[in-house]
């Protein structure tokens, strides 16, 4: 029974850090974190039950601090890491660290837990991301299609790759590059191209987009002014692989191809606030998700950027033989980017959007007050891409 409208799960604590379970593709299930100063901050692994459209959750104590972010290992269910706050001598530093979760924890049941299994377990640590040298950590992110054993993090104007070794028991710094430049500069956000043999990355700090070889550590391309003010969060494409989204608090959503980056070869003005995420679809790479403080989530149609612009893939080879053809046969026309469907389910500012791992229709959105959105792209629009 598949039923379009929303399902809520209130947290009792402020949160801001959502991710899927990207190793777990059998499943529905994302993560949570919590902001709380007064109580012992906690993971909530939320289970979705599709068939039946309940939430399952089970809870997992974080008590070094803060959630500011969170990501899932690509090849081992029940590896995360986690970007934290830490008080130390007055001083507050965010810090990073690579956890376990409990072995029966690990994939996606759909049983409820039943009331007495409610005492909250504790994420094992397994080592710590030392940063101490290199400034707060802004996130952490894996490679897309490893084995989990390679991760960045972005402490403050510093990128570091780091092996995971001793199953993940140990890091070490394998290398490092530091922006250059005047000012306090300080990296927001970044993601890992699942493209080019996952040898590049793209990060943001302060209005620029930029472009890294993690081979070389060298940069690639540098977007100087990609929004008016901050950039927040970018994504690559799953299908086409010069093309990443990046957002700001210029309330505009943009599209680059990586090759040419005078221009953005889109621009979504669909947000009246700061918008904090965008989120390609990784099935079908028109479906573009965005979060924003305006309290709003926005499923926008990007067809004409997507890779399959005449209702079937392309790529870009084959575009140039069919304009050869154009004359023999009238080629239908590109179809029309829209703006699917408007979520209006927070009533705070949307901090977080993350496509399903296991379901390529469904998706989780988190408000800064502890409320996560379980919703689905409209059964109209799916079939629409499907037949």
């Amino acid at each position: 029974m598949e039923d379009d409208a929303p399902v809520i799960y209130g947290l009792e604590f402020q949160a801001r850090a959502l991710t899927p379970q990207t190793a777990e593709t059998d499943a529905i299930r994302f993560l949570v974190g919590t902001q709380s100063l007064r109580y012992d901050n906690q993971i909530h692994i939320i289970d979705f039950d599709d068939e039946n459209n309940i939430i399952n959750k089970n809870v997992l104590l974080h008590q070094v601090g803060e959630i500011w972010h969170i990501s899932t290992s690509p090849a081992d269910k029940g590896v995360l890491a986690t970007c934290y706050n830490k008080t130390s001598d007055t001083k507050v530093m965010t810090c990073a660290a690579v956890w376990r979760m409990p072995k029966e924890l690990e994939s996606g049941s759909h049983e409820s837990p039943d009331d007495s299994s409610s005492n909250t377990q504790t994420l094992e640590l397994l080592c710590h991301l030392d940063n101490t040298a290199h400034g707060n950590m802004a996130c952490v992110m894996w490679e897309p299609m490893g084995d989990g054993k390679k991760i960045i993090s972005l402490a403050d104007n510093n990128i570091l790759l780091w092996d995971l070794q001793e199953s993940s028991a140990k890091a070490v710094l394998s290398s490092s590059t530091a922006l250059e430049g005047k000012g306090q500069l300080k990296f927001t956000s970044g993601r890992w191209s699942p493209h080019h043999n996952c040898t590049q990355i793209a990060t943001a700090n302060d209005t620029a987009v930029r472009g890294w070889d993690t081979r070389s550590m060298r940069q690639i391309y540098c977007i100087e002014n990609a929004h008016g003010q901050l950039v927040r969060d970018l994504d690559f494409n799953p299908n086409k692989q010069y093309y990443l989204a990046s957002c700001g608090d210029d309330c505009k959503v943009k599209f680059w191809d990586t090759r040419n980056v005078t221009e953005p070869v889109k621009t979504l003005e669909e947000h009246s606030h700061w918008v904090w995420n965008v989120r390609y679809n990784h099935s079908h790479d028109q479906l573009i998700l965005t979060g924003s403080s305006d309290s709003r989530v926005i499923l926008s149609n990007m067809v004409s950027i997507s890779s399959e612009p005449f209702g079937h893939m392309v790529d870009d080879d084959e575009l140039s033989e069919q304009e050869d053809q154009h004359q023999e046969e009238k080629i239908k026309e590109p179809l029309q980017d829209s703006v699917i469907a408007t979520y209006e389910e927070h009533e705070d500012s949307v901090y977080a959007v993350e496509w399903s791992s296991a379901d390529p229709w469904l998706f989780a959105s988190l408000s800064y007050d502890g409320r996560l959105v379980i919703n689905r792209v409209p059964r109209a629009l799916k079939y629409h891409i499907l037949l």
